[in-house]
């Protein structure tokens, strides 16, 4: 009697689909509980979203233009002007006119926005380094190979 090839290719199928829903639900499980870990401890008036573009402004050091930053953050151009619009009204970023093309605007992050972003990091830092204390230095790293290569895959 022959061997059902099928079938084990049936379950190996199975089990490689039953894991990456197994990781994918752990991985959108951890960025709810985290975005509303960070949400928590983040000054007044100031959401994730707020955050995200000042720390990433502040980190390329270089104006962006909204379409770059709503590339950026995978996101639309419109959810991008929204959070633009309100960083600019805190005082956070300036936007002003591209002088190369008027069509276009460029984003910079404020000295405001540099001492609101380094709040907020002192705030959440308690946070990630308890994480980081708990689960261990060692075990974050492993993960990020495998975090990384997925990341590629969909992008």
């Amino acid at each position: 009697m022959q061997p059902n090839h099928s079938k084990d290719l049936s379950a190996l199928a199975d089990d490689g689909q039953n894991i990456t829903i197994s990781l994918i639900s752990e991985i959108l499980t951890v960025e709810q509980l985290l975005r509303s870990r960070l949400a928590k401890v983040l000054p007044k008036g100031m959401e994730l979203s707020h955050f995200s573009v000042l720390n990433h402004l502040d980190r390329v050091g270089d104006e962006r233009t909204p379409a770059q930053l709503a590339k950026s953050f995978h996101v639309t151009r419109g959810a991008m002007t929204n959070t633009l619009r309100k960083l600019e009204i805190s005082g956070y970023i300036h936007i002003r006119p591209d002088w190369d093309d008027a069509r276009r605007k460029l984003v910079a992050i404020s000295p405001a926005g540099r001492l609101a972003r380094d709040t907020a990091i002192s705030a959440v830092a308690p946070v990630l380094s308890e994480l980081t204390q708990e689960i261990g230095v060692t075990k974050l790293k492993s993960t990020l190979p495998v975090l990384r290569e997925l990341r590629l895959k969909l992008e």
